[in-house]
């Protein structure tokens, strides 16, 4: 990936106009991607984001296996309120062409003040900062529209994640006993 500077002014032509909002931030390695609320418009894009996510990785995010081609999955993914259910997404230019390259969003739980949060980010984009950010932003969101609690619910063999959540300052811990999952939770009112 280069660190080009055409690449910051590339997404700052795509911005033109938007009146979401968005952010152009540079990854440790000095590349830049687009951060912006997901929007009915990346719906192809999101579906080949999840499509090509290594096994590995879709195991972590979606503990476990499950259909490439679920439409169901795509339009959960996609049911987004912008208050309850909000995503944002990582955008940046791959061979000329503009790629999802990560995401983060979180689901209210029903009944409390607290969500349940999930972030995925492509193979080739891990250990740069991207989840970083993007779970900065979801976060700040999540503040922003009166959560209490952040909750992260994860396989106990997903490093990354454990990595993440303890340097944002989740406090993690096993439930019942079991050994396979960890919990993840972060006090909002901070």
């Amino acid at each position: 990936m280069s660190t080009d500077p055409s690449q910051h002014k590339a997404l700052s032509a795509l911005c033109q106009g938007e009146t979401e909002e968005h952010w152009i931030e540079a990854l440790n390695d000095g590349t830049h991607v687009l951060i912006r609320s997901l929007q009915e418009r990346d719906r192809l894009r999101e579906f080949q984001f999840v499509r090509h996510l290594s096994a590995e990785a879709r195991r972590a995010r979606f503990m476990g296996g499950f259909n490439r081609e679920d439409l169901t999955l795509l339009d959960q993914l996609m049911d987004l309120d912008g208050h309850d259910r909000v995503a944002y997404v990582a955008l940046a230019h791959v061979d000329g062409e503009l790629h999802e390259v990560g995401v983060s969003r979180y689901a209210a739980i029903p009944g409390e003040k607290h969500c349940e949060c999930a972030v995925a980010v492509a193979d080739d984009w891990q250990r740069r900062g991207l989840g970083t950010l993007l779970m900065q932003h979801l976060i700040e969101a999540a503040r922003r529209n009166g959560f209490k609690q952040m909750i992260s619910l994860d396989l106990a063999s997903n490093y990354g994640m454990h990595r993440l959540a303890k340097k944002l300052g989740f406090t993690s811990r096993y439930d019942n006993g079991q050994f396979s999952e960890l919990t993840h939770e972060l006090d909002l009112s901070r």
